[in-house]
């Protein structure tokens, strides 16, 4: 019996697929359990325009992130910090930083996680910082430190 699952089920498959599954399997415990509903033509293109519109809207997402990734390389976040004689800083500048001064000067809001930086900034000058925009889409930024 062909049954399209609404649950992901181990040893059968994910979420909104079409699974082959044995008549007594399905009407014993995944039917009455409500982890699927019989592959009827109706529910067969139910689900298939829901997975139209989740390709659309990922499409979409994947469209953005790269407007975004192209903005972020060409504009630069500038921070001021105190440091000593040879440059170097005292603390350092971390992701929470560099995203609050993103916000302010160039109005775009990203989470402190997106960016890159495992130990943070610890010197004056240019440094280019990752930023995770989208699931595969990585931008550079640059981050500028100026001492005090």
């Amino acid at each position: 019996m062909k049954v399209i699952l609404n649950q992901d089920i181990k040893g059968q498959g994910k979420k909104g697929q079409l699974v082959e599954v044995s008549d007594g399997y399905a009407r014993n415990y995944l039917l009455p359990k409500k982890l699927a509903k019989e592959a009827t033509n109706a529910n067969i293109n139910i689900m298939n325009g829901k997975n139209e519109s989740e390709a659309y809207h990922q499409k979409v997402a994947l469209e953005e992130a790269n407007a975004q990734k192209e903005k972020m390389e060409s504009i630069t976040v500038v921070l001021s910090a105190k440091a000593g004689e040879n440059g170097k800083l005292f603390g350092s500048i971390t992701s929470k930083d560099v995203a609050e001064a993103l916000k302010m000067q160039h109005h775009i809001k990203l989470d402190k996680k997106k960016f890159v930086m495992p130990d943070g900034i610890k010197t004056l000058g240019v440094t280019t910082v990752e930023v995770k925009i989208h699931q595969g889409v990585v931008g550079k930024l640059k981050v500028e430190v100026k001492g005090q």
